[in-house]
């Protein structure tokens, strides 16, 4: 979850405030202790003054209880938040439970020749990651079986991005990404960016993608690994 501050903005900020403490209502000297020494949003006077102006404005509703709530169209916003949210929770749980998935059917293996070779070219800590990589961070420009040619373009970190060359006419995997450079090439293994592109093209056509490291496991000493 991304909160950005928005000091400069009071009706979003009390709002902010509110995605925080994710509560219906709450007592001012609770409201105020969490702002200044719960969150670090404002010093003492700050606070004090930013709430006195929030209920004057009629941002914030003190109630006969004496608790303190959103105003009605603040509370219809924060509810929106709350749902998309929600919803956001849910997709990312779904989708956890996909790479779970994924990871116990290539670690149980079952006799899957996919899964058999793809396991002799990973480690753990690799497929863990490589099952976190967008589908959309991989485009596949080619791969053609009669050439022995696969090409990809992969969306890296800090907007950088890698390319991937596998020849198996030439015997080599060009990849340039950090860990593949300094690590992967020199004991001939995959980072999860290979995994990745291989768990995707298995999707799009699983006899290629089993052809491709069988060609790859049974000459691996002929390969070359490289950037």
């Amino acid at each position: 979850m991304k909160l950005t501050i928005p000091r400069d903005n009071p009706d979003e900020m009390l709002l902010y405030i509110w995605k925080i403490i994710d509560l219906p209502y709450i007592s001012y000297d609770d409201l105020l202790y969490k702002i200044i020494f719960e969150f670090f949003i404002y010093l003492p006077k700050e606070a004090i003054s930013f709430l006195n102006n929030a209920l004057k404005s009629g941002l914030l509703i003190e109630d006969e209880n004496s608790n303190f709530r959103l105003s009605d169209k603040l509370y219809r916003k924060f509810k929106i938040w709350q749902k998309g949210r929600q919803l956001e929770i849910e997709e990312n749980m779904k989708s956890q439970k996909k790479r779970n998935n994924v990871i116990k059917e290539i670690e149980m293996n079952n006799g899957n020749k996919f899964n058999s070779f793809l396991k002799k070219l990973i480690d753990n800590g690799a497929l863990n990651r490589a099952v976190s990589v967008s589908d959309d961070a991989i485009n596949i420009i080619t791969h053609d079986k009669n050439a022995g040619i696969i090409e990809a373009k992969i969306k890296g970190s800090k907007e950088k991005n890698y390319i991937v060359k596998i020849s198996i006419k030439e015997k080599y995997i060009r990849h340039n990404c950090h860990d593949f450079e300094t690590r992967r090439a020199k004991t001939k293994t995959f980072c999860k960016h290979l995994i990745k592109l291989f768990l995707l093209l298995k999707k799009e056509d699983e006899n290629l993608a089993i052809y491709f490291l069988e060609k790859i496991i049974n000459q691996i000493n002929e390969w070359e690994f490289s950037s």
